[in-house]
């Protein structure tokens, strides 16, 4: 069952649990308004025990850099809970911001949230993130 835990003018963002992962919608714009909450979202589930997570951004019709900026931020918190992430149905236009910044190579994009749920989570899935350097 779907639950809705943002909603706002220009975003709605739910979630819903599938075979061990949690299915993080995304429907509308991302943007330096809205990627604040999607990061408080996601850091609200991790803090009820939820640590692998699949981000369907099917439904955004827009995000800039802000939008990218909550992924990684996002990714650092799920990485510091040994969980994992996965990225679906990502536009060309959305996955060209991956492109530009150079991101797209530390995450694992899917086809669709089905297809993302299928593989069984793994703190793997994060092991292309870019390690802390140690001086």
């Amino acid at each position: 069952m779907r639950t809705n835990i943002v909603r706002h003018e220009s975003m709605i963002v739910s979630y819903d649990v599938v075979d061990g992962w949690t299915v993080v919608e995304v429907d509308g714009e991302v943007d330096a308004h809205t990627a604040p909450m999607i990061r408080e979202a996601v850091i609200k589930l991790l803090d009820e025990g939820r640590r692998h997570f699949v981000l369907d951004l099917g439904f955004v019709a827009f995000m800039d850099s802000m939008g990218l900026g909550v992924i990684v931020a996002i990714t650092k918190r799920i990485r510091e809970h040994e969980g994992s992430l996965h990225i679906a149905s990502v536009s060309s236009r959305v996955l060209r911001i991956f492109d530009i910044s150079g991101m797209r190579e530390s995450y694992e994009f899917y086809p669709s949230a089905a297809e993302a749920v299928q593989s069984p989570p793994s703190p793997g899935s994060l092991a292309h993130w870019p390690h802390p350097t140690s001086d």
